[in-house]
């Protein structure tokens, strides 16, 4: 019996080992991976990268514009041509001016976060591809909104600039970079800063950031001759044109950065902000005998610093209702006036309009923005602006909301300056054929401008916006009187010979747009 027992267990456990051979061969099952993983630390939308511990966030929005009276940007539609240092030629109402412009754009975004011993490492990126008609990009345009890294309290790359209030001018009206009368660059700058974070709110930045782009506009060296080889030049410097001829731009290379810095509270019930900023202002030779470009020979005026403040205040809890918001700011800058006309605003501004006094053909309004003005042996004059901006935002239901919006800008050239502009614009009067000044003309070129409109939008779901917005802009020039000339295309493009006459100039401008952000 035992012997039977024995042969029996020892089956079994051979038949055991058998099976538990061919188990081993079997496939096994495997564990399921969480492919996509959210990531709650840093709000909705970011998951973790497989097989890392950073979160990443995409997004962006596609969007379709139709301007009317309008670039391409949802400016005035007098900034039509761009020029050196972001002047401009401007509209002057020729058969070939766009009333009507359209811009589709996709923008897309990639945000991420990395928890280190050292905080949160981030990266953002945000790009747009867009293809519009009128002044601005055609197709294929791709730009660089924003990229910058942030470690340890420092930002490195293209970010909002320091100086600029949370809050720019979005949320109240679609053009956002053409409000002016304050700076908003919404593209971001160029630049290096560092955040401190006092807790309750209350934080302080300071930064140095890349000017020569976005915040510098150009120097006026008035003593260079005005005009070129055509009659064509001459008129184009007269009128406006910024930079004026090649040979009278009197901006010198770039030798600082801005230094910029800000003092910021953030409450439910408001947020605050006290910006400043210190802008080099550098000038190229001054002109030989004969008004051409000089040389190290010539000798330059010495650099001097301007400088830019401004304070702001947004109210976020308003009797008028839930997500109303009322946000103000004025700024004020000496040697600095892209701060108050920021941004991809242009440096001039010329528009015209009907006949005035019996005999004249047209109106006009011409204006120019300088960082500064100097002339041989001269030192830099530089300009003062100043500007104030308000936006309320109101909303009716959660799907509807309203709001209106308004600048005044001021820019001011001081008595040196003023004179130096002055007698360029009479030496390029006597340049035009049959150039001759009439009805009482004398010059001023300090001006000032202001702004008002309202938008509407419609969100029917979530993230989907449909948007309408109208604004006047009144351009307001202290030019006084008239001047002639016998040679035809010489004030403006394509305009008679004829008696033309400085006045204020008004036009309406709006915008419809579809927006699907994601």
């Amino acid at each position: 019996m035992s012997k039977i027992k024995s042969l029996i267990l020892g089956s079994a456990a051979g038949f055991v080992a058998i099976a538990g051979a061919q188990a081993a061969d079997l496939p096994v099952k495997a564990k399921a991976v969480q492919y996509v993983k959210i990531c709650s630390l840093y709000g909705a939308g970011f998951y973790y990268m497989p097989g890392t511990d950073t979160c990443i966030k995409l997004g962006g929005y596609i969007q379709a514009d139709a301007n009317i009276n309008g670039n391409n940007y949802n400016g005035p539609a007098w900034n039509e041509t761009a020029g050196p240092n972001g002047a401009g030629v401007f509209g002057t109402e020729s058969r070939n001016s766009d009333s009507f412009t359209t811009r589709a754009r996709v923008q897309l975004n990639i945000d991420t976060r990395t928890a280190t011993e050292y905080g949160v490492v981030r990266t953002y990126w945000s790009s747009h591809f867009e293809h519009s008609t009128g002044f601005g990009p055609s197709s294929g345009n791709l730009t660089v909104d924003y990229g910058f890294v942030q470690f340890a309290g420092f930002t490195f790359g293209k970010a909002l600039s320091t100086f600029q209030t949370p809050w720019g001018a979005y949320g109240a009206n679609n053009n956002t970079a053409f409000l002016i009368g304050g700076y908003d660059n919404a593209t971001g700058i160029n630049q290096i800063a560092y955040t401190w974070q006092f807790g309750n709110g209350l934080s302080a930045q300071l930064g140095l950031e890349d000017n020569k782009a976005i915040n510098r506009a150009p120097l006026l060296n008035a003593s260079a001759v005005i005009g070129g080889a055509t009659a064509a030049a001459t008129a184009g410097a007269y009128l406006g044109a910024g930079a004026l001829a090649a040979n009278q731009n009197g901006t010198g290379g770039q030798l600082s950065p801005d230094i910029t810095g800000n003092v910021k509270i953030d409450q439910a019930a408001f947020t605050a902000q006290i910006s400043g900023a210190a802008h080099n202002v550098n000038a190229n030779y001054y002109s030989t005998v004969a008004g051409g470009l000089g040389n190290e020979g010539s000798g330059r005026p010495s650099s001097v610093w301007g400088f830019a403040v401004a304070g702001g205040l947004q109210l976020k809890q308003l009797f008028t209702g839930a997500g109303d918001k009322l946000s103000l700011d004025f700024t004020y800058t000496d040697g600095a006036p892209k701060y108050v006309i920021s941004g991809v605003t242009g440096n001039t501004f010329d528009n015209f309009g009907s006949a005035v006094n019996a005999g004249s053909y047209q109106s006009f309004a011409s204006i120019n923005l300088y960082d500064g003005v100097y002339t041989n042996g001269g030192s830099i004059e530089k300009t003062k602006a100043w500007g104030f901006r308000g936006t309320f935002v109101h909303n009716w239901t959660p799907n509807w909301e309203s709001s209106v919006f308004g600048s005044y800008t001021r820019v001011d050239y001081n008595r040196n300056a003023s004179a130096a502009i002055c007698v360029r614009q009479v030496a390029s009067v006597g340049a035009l054929t049959g150039g001759a000044t009439a009805n009482g003309y004398s010059c001023n070129p300090d001006f000032n401008i202001w702004q008002v409109g309202t938008r509407t939008a419609w969100t029917p779901v979530r993230n989907l916006t449909f948007s309408g917005e109208v604004m006047y802009t009144m351009l307001d020039q202290f030019n006084t009187g008239s001047i002639s000339t016998t040679g035809a295309n010489l004030i403006g493009g394509f305009k008679p010979a004829g008696t033309y006459d400085y006045k204020d100039q008004g036009i309406w401008s709006g915008n419809v747009r579809v927006r699907r952000t994601f």
